[in-house]
């Protein structure tokens, strides 16, 4: 089943142009939330896949925000009244060429779909976005975000359901701490509540405690396959939001390789949290 929405059908294919430049100090704070020292960003090192994510927050003014610490209107997604509530469920990237610390990196993004559903939880609104980021010395990524709108919070959520854990060709344990979340919202600039106003989400939006950011965990994903194989050449990489994670419950971040690739996932209190699948090429270092 589907809905009208309305005035939101015009940002289909709306488009945003952006540059940013990939300043190393950017990237050793991440590293640092990472709880690591073991690696210098000199201008010209290779960016980490996802890292881009760094230099494109959203760069809305204050009296923009809504209520839960959300943007109303960022220029390129919709914004729906009575969808109020946003998650990132997911992206798929592709790497031809890494980007480049210190180099100048431009992002052009566009609205590629627009899918009304409604579901067990109400009215959902899906946005496709498509940002293609390049670099000046080459570097390629292109990624295709979805993003799904949602209705107001109807009291508590619902748990998800238990999962038997899966064994691993390696992880890692980490605790989402209050701090590493807001540092990690700090480093986004994201100023969404759940993730670091523990009453904000336990009372209104009806979670069980500080939320875990989805491209958090897809961060973490990558830095367990760094760890453990750091000549890994990345040519592709998708991950998908399964359930919502809480601090302060540990997340067991584990990886196997396949015939495939390498598949990656994230547990926590008994179920899966986070999904994720990189296949490996030949991207020039």
């Amino acid at each position: 089943m589907a809905f009208d929405i309305g005035a939101a059908a015009a940002f289909l294919h709306r488009t945003e142009e952006r540059e940013a430049q990939a300043h190393p100090e950017s990237a050793r704070l991440l590293l640092a939330t990472l709880d690591r020292d073991d690696r210098e960003f000199a201008a010209g090192s290779p960016l980490p896949l996802l890292w881009h994510w760094l230099y494109f927050p959203p760069m809305i003014r204050q009296g923009a925000l809504g209520g839960d610490g959300h943007t109303r209107d960022s220029g390129l997604l919709p914004d729906v009244p009575f969808l109020p509530r946003r998650m990132w469920a997911g992206s798929r990237l592709r790497c031809t060429t890494p980007l480049r610390v210190g180099e100048s990196i431009t992002r052009r993004s566009e609205v590629v779909s627009l899918t009304p559903k409604i579901g067990n939880s109400g009215r959902l609104l899906f946005v496709g976005l498509r940002h293609v980021l390049r670099g000046k010395s080459g570097g390629e990524i292109v990624e295709e975000q979805d993003i799904v709108l949602r209705e107001p919070a109807r009291g508590s959520s619902r748990p998800p359901k238990p999962t038997t854990p899966r064994a691993a060709d390696f992880e890692c344990t980490v605790t989402p701490t209050p701090t590493l979340l807001f540092r990690f919202s700090a480093l986004t600039f994201n100023a969404h509540r759940i993730h670091y106003d523990h009453p904000y989400a336990t009372d209104v939006e009806g979670y069980e405690g500080l939320v875990v950011h989805g491209p958090l965990m897809a961060v973490l994903m990558l830095d367990l396959l760094d760890r453990q194989r750091p000549d890994a050449k990345i040519r592709n990489f998708t991950f998908k939001a399964m359930s919502p994670a809480f601090a302060p419950h540990p997340l067991a971040v584990k990886a196997e390789a396949t015939d495939a690739g390498v598949d990656l996932w994230i547990e926590s209190a008994g179920h899966v949290a986070s999904t994720g699948h990189v296949t490996e090429g030949g991207n020039a270092e």
